[in-house]
């Protein structure tokens, strides 16, 4: 499904990247700096920024073209892989690092642990990382998300640990790790409308209900006082893809 694409531009404009300190807490993780990183669902390289500073061969997938064509305009340095997932096939022998950055939520849930394990030489490292966006003051927590479930109340939140605890459960790393970096974001109201312009729940709505979510957005941060200051919390998921025929 072609979601992020017409929002690219947007996208490498507005969204937040990730904390530096990420790429070395992936290479002592690891034990030294990998051989090779594969990234996946890599946009328009907001992950693949701090990948880079790992100092391994990359080679990004992103299926989406416009995505894709802003990623190799950015960096050029990476090998770039226009497929999913899903349809990639690792390279004999398996890559050292699995990455990926805010998009491990499109892949298919009952294969992507498997998969991953997989793609990755024995002892290689999954290296999940994401933004979780909440907001600094409760009352405008509450504000805004009693707002956007009157407009859609079908909208659910992921707990903030989710992908930690996908890992865990799918049973196929070792070793698995979490770690939590935090501060706040104040963004002035057309910044943080043009944020919420990225999300994929907001991209996946019909255009009403967009347009609506954005009245409404903006109204309350009028009321506010012209800004929201997000608490925006990265957590950082490593695991250890097992020697044997069980990662238990």
């Amino acid at each position: 499904m072609d979601v992020f694409g017409p929002a690219a531009d947007l996208y490498q404009t507005v969204r937040p990247g990730y904390p530096p300190e990420i790429a070395d807490r992936v290479v002592t993780y690891h034990g030294g700096t990998p051989a090779s990183v594969v990234e996946i669902g890599a946009g328009t390289g907001k992950g693949t920024d701090v990948l880079a500073r790992i100092g391994a061969p990359m080679t990004c997938l992103e299926p989406d073209p416009r995505m894709a064509a802003l990623l190799a305009t950015r960096l050029p340095q990476v090998r770039i892989h226009g497929d999913t997932f899903e349809r990639w096939v690792p390279p004999a022998g398996g890559v050292d690092v699995l990455a990926c950055a805010m998009a491990w939520h499109w892949l298919d849930p009952a294969t992507r642990n498997a998969r991953a394990r997989q793609a990755l030489t024995p002892g290689g490292t999954l290296a999940i990382f994401g933004h979780r966006y909440d907001y600094v003051e409760p009352e405008q927590r509450a504000a805004i998300g009693a707002a956007l479930r009157a407009i859609d109340p079908t909208v659910r939140e992921r707990p903030a640990d989710w992908f930690h605890q996908d890992v865990v459960e799918h049973g196929q790393f070792l070793d698995v790790r979490t770690e939590v970096f935090g501060h706040e974001l104040p963004l002035a109201k057309e910044r943080y409308l043009a944020l919420v312009r990225t999300f994929g729940p907001f991209l996946t709505r019909s255009p009403e209900q967009q347009q609506r979510g954005l009245a409404v957005l903006g109204r309350l941060v009028d009321e506010f006082g012209g800004t929201v200051t997000l608490d925006l919390r990265t957590t950082l998921v490593l695991g250890r893809a097992g020697r044997g025929t069980d990662a238990r």
